[in-house]
């Protein structure tokens, strides 16, 4: 069993191409003997987002603080904010960008432990 508190968890940038503004938490993965998702919390700054991309796996997420759009592969923004949950399918490509001018967009996304 464990239980981490999430400012305890180290915060690393992500240097995908295309991602500005964008961190990354792993609370929960493999290294803690995680058998089968791991937990990413992603935090976006304002006027920042994640990049445009696709992967052969898919992620759920749970937005726990802020604002944003989820753009999908037609390009549309879907509107998402605190208190909703998304499912990317595997090699759909998408983003995520906070829509808020000041504060952070933060989201918890579970993906198989493989991919953490």
């Amino acid at each position: 069993m464990k239980i981490i508190p999430l400012q305890d968890v180290e915060k690393k940038k992500v240097n995908m191409e295309g991602a500005q503004g964008a961190w990354k938490q792993l609370p929960l993965g493999s290294s803690d003997g995680a058998p089968v998702y791991s937990y990413r919390v992603f935090s976006v700054e304002p006027g920042g987002h994640t990049p445009y991309h696709s992967h052969p796996y898919e992620h759920m997420n749970f937005i726990i603080e802020g604002e944003g759009v989820l753009v999908n592969e037609a390009g549309q923004e879907k509107p998402i904010r605190k208190g909703d949950f998304a499912l990317v399918s595997p090699d759909e490509k998408h983003q995520y960008r906070n829509a808020s001018p000041d504060k952070p967009f933060v989201m918890i996304c579970g993906v198989p432990k493989e991919f953490e």
